[in-house]
């Protein structure tokens, strides 16, 4: 049964390519088959198959929970199929991508036992993560309408892709030092009841960080990620609701002066709210991804049988919406069913942890990857303002395989068993 569930993704990966080839016109009269033209692709597909062997036989031999891993390569075939589809020129890229992640998966378990040691210091992940945060907004470039890319050269990078794991390592390693203070606040104001301003500043300096975010560099997505982790995280170490309606109090009131003072945030809002009134303007990605998912229906129109092409930055951005659209209803509650699955594989992790940080550091990684994919799809499908930011293991992008892997890596690490863990 579990070799079954880790050849799955291959052959979903495997039919899907296979479509694509006959769709290209494999088979018909005339057509000859040169593996140059027709799967160029072929030696990075292998590379990226035997990292995959690898990975497995790694956690195989550390007796580590290999269903996270296994859930994660479904997502990212799915991924796969539909680069091939959209971009095809970027399809090699992206497996290597791929490779890249599953290294630094690879590399988080190897090292595991050096990295669990930065949750021994709490404000240096504080500062650390604060100044990733802060240098796309001093030194970024604008790649797509959003200033959250640094430059060198040809290369560019997102730092905050890696400042979620450090802020993930930060709110765990401070959460459990601070958990006394912070369940047992020492005043109260009003009906909440609250700590020394001391202890809760660093997370109130987060959530002014995550509005700076989509205020400066236009990043809407990371700064809904950052501030929604710093919330979640909060109530999972301390169980007080004082900080969840301190923390919304906080977001409207910073909503409504930013829709106020700042010409970009109103205009992000006011195509969320009203998307019809320029549909072929402004509006134009969240209109033609409506469009999409709708034309999808139940069933699909079938794989190169849509037109997702039509969406601006599909194979980013509105990934979900393509999917939605050719592989229809079914398709995309089975990549969401994927998501909900490694985040219920994450949270019976953390549940088995015996050291309240790694309990947090655990749920954090499995919230993390839950709460990314919510704020996309919630996005292109018009729930929320349409955000930018990628959906895990599915969406083309080095930065975010890479973040969503050392994830992934954190998971399966702290799955070992506990005498092994504890050593």
């Amino acid at each position: 049964m579990m070799l079954k569930t880790r050849l799955a993704p291959l052959g979903i990966l495997l039919c899907g390519l296979g479509v694509l080839l006959l769709k290209h016109g494999a088979g018909q009269p005339g057509w000859h088959f040169d593996w140059q033209r027709d799967l160029p692709y072929l030696p990075d597909l292998g590379v990226l198959v035997l990292c995959g062997v690898a990975g497995y036989i790694l956690a195989a031999r550390r007796h580590l929970d290999t269903v996270p891993l296994a859930l994660a390569y479904t997502l990212l075939a799915v991924g796969l199929i539909e680069v091939a589809r959209l971009k095809p020129d970027l399809f090699a890229a992206q497996l290597r991508w791929a490779c890249v992640g599953t290294a630094a998966w690879m590399l988080v378990l190897l090292f595991w036992a050096r990295l669990r040691r930065m949750l021994a210091y709490p404000y240096v992940l504080g500062a650390a993560t604060t100044i990733v945060l802060l240098l796309p907004l001093l030194f970024g470039v604008s790649i797509g309408g959003n200033k959250n890319w640094l430059a060198f050269g040809a290369f560019s990078v997102q730092p905050s892709e890696f400042g979620k794991i450090l802020l993930v390592f930060f709110l765990a390693a401070y959460l459990a030092d601070h958990h006394a203070v912070l369940t047992l606040p020492a005043r109260r104001v009003a009906f909440l009841h609250l700590p020394p301003v001391r202890f809760i500043a660093p997370l109130v300096a987060l959530w002014g960080l995550s509005v700076l975010m989509f205020v400066i560099a236009h990043d809407l997505g990371a700064a809904l990620f950052f501030f929604g982790m710093a919330v979640v995280m909060t109530y999972m170490g301390t169980g007080r609701k004082s900080y969840v309606f301190l923390a919304g109090v906080f977001i409207l009131a910073a909503a409504a002066l930013s829709y106020m003072l700042f010409g970009h945030v109103r205009v992000r809002f006011d195509i969320w709210m009203h998307p019809w009134a320029d549909p072929n303007g402004m509006s134009y990605q969240i209109v033609q991804s409506l469009f999409a998912i709708g034309s999808g229906g139940v069933w699909g129109t079938g794989l190169s049988e849509g037109h997702p092409g039509l969406i601006p930055e599909v194979h980013t951005d509105f990934i979900f919406s393509a999917i939605a659209e050719e592989f229809g209803l079914i398709g995309a509650v089975f990549v969401l069913m994927a998501y909900a699955l490694l985040f219920w594989r994450g949270i019976q992790i953390a549940l088995r942890q015996t050291r309240m940080e790694e309990t947090l550091l655990a749920a954090g990684a499995a919230v993390a990857l839950l709460l990314q994919a919510f704020i996309i799809v919630a996005g292109v499908t018009k729930l929320l303002p349409l955000t930018g930011i990628t959906l895990p293991f599915v969406s083309y992008g080095g930065s975010s395989m890479a973040a969503s892997f050392v994830f992934l890596g954190i998971l399966t690490a702290l799955s070992a068993p506990r005498k092994e863990a504890a050593s």
